[in-house]
């Protein structure tokens, strides 16, 4: 007969067993403590964990920043789950049976992160989160995913707000995975935020994309407008950079009314105004982008980024509530 001592521990690496199959392991849940913030700003919160009907070896507790991300596939194109920026926030430790654990932190967000919320109201197509991934030692491991809002910078927004002022609709905005022409990024995608043309250049002009790639000291601005009409009908690019200053000092209802103007006149060219501006529309690497991106897309290399792109259904399912419609206000 087996004795008390036998049984005890049959009961243990029972549970041992289950616990690799993930059943009685350990939970997780990240509470943010700001589920808003900028490019360049911190999300500070909890990593609150419960512990199973065993003690368990945590390996490390990892947050990561995740986007939906558009990625091509031959003649189609498919989302995708994008992880771009990772911090390991505890090393290892034993998490003892029914223990109660919070772990906080602070982790930085990069300058580059797309924008997903304008004044309160979400940017239709836009989806981006936090992942909890909690390492459990010969289990399954657990995770969590919460969503977060990034508002614009002050700069970005200045720029923003000039698309109403002079009639434009928002339509939608997504990230597209690749790298721009002549533009230095850390980031493995770039944001596409698309507008309707106003009624006055609804002939001329199709949709405008606008582009942001941010730093510390400024702004890399990409304008592309879909031009059906004149000399130089085809893809119209402008380009230019500046400080989040000049940006801020910068009347863009103007400058943007002026640019749309030299595309009949000229193609497309941004007029100069103090910052640095150029067109790219003649580099021998431009070209009619087909809907993959701005026209100056280099190969859509994302591998070994911050764990890259994973393509197919698991974006689709972590962001199943993402809302796809088209049109209206932000």
């Amino acid at each position: 007969m087996p004795s008390t001592f036998d049984r005890e521990n049959e009961a243990v690496v029972f549970k041992r067993m289950l616990g690799a199959l993930g059943v009685g392991a350990p939970s997780v849940d990240t509470v943010l403590a700001t589920p808003r913030t900028r490019p360049g700003g911190l999300l500070a919160g909890e990593v609150r964990l419960k512990g199973g009907d065993f003690d368990a070896e945590i390996e490390h507790v990892t947050l990561g920043l995740v986007a939906k991300v558009e990625i091509e596939h031959g003649d189609g194109e498919g989302a995708g789950l994008g992880e771009f920026a990772r911090e390991r926030v505890s090393g290892p430790f034993t998490l003892r049976e029914g223990e109660d654990r919070v772990i906080g932190f602070q982790i930085p967000v990069p300058w580059e992160t797309p924008i997903s919320e304008i004044g309160g109201q979400h940017l239709t197509g836009m989806a981006l989160g936090v992942r909890t991934e909690l390492a459990i030692a010969k289990a399954v491991d657990k995770g969590d995913l919460d969503m977060v809002a990034i508002e614009p910078l002050p700069s970005q927004l200045r720029i923003l707000q000039a698309f109403p002022q002079l009639g434009f609709q928002f339509k939608s905005a997504d990230l597209e995975a690749g790298r721009l022409y002549g533009v230095h990024q850390d980031l493995p995608f770039y944001q596409e935020i698309e507008f309707y043309p106003p009624p006055r250049h609804a002939g001329v002009l199709g949709e405008v994309e606008l582009t942001f790639v941010a730093t510390p000291a400024g702004l890399e601005v990409i304008l592309e407008a879909d031009k059906r009409a004149g000399r130089y009908s085809g893809d119209a690019v402008g380009r230019f950079r500046i400080s989040h200053d000049d940006a801020l000092r910068t009347d863009w209802p103007s400058e943007l009314d002026r640019w749309l103007a030299g595309l009949t006149r000229h193609g497309g060219h941004l007029p100069h105004s103090g910052h640095e501006a150029y067109d790219d529309r003649h580099d021998p690497h431009h070209g009619h982008h087909g809907g993959a991106g701005l026209g100056m897309v280099a190969a859509a290399g994302v591998a070994g980024v911050a764990g890259g792109l994973v393509a197919g259904e698991i974006a689709e399912e972590i962001f199943e509530g993402d809302d796809e419609g088209e049109g209206g206000d932000w």
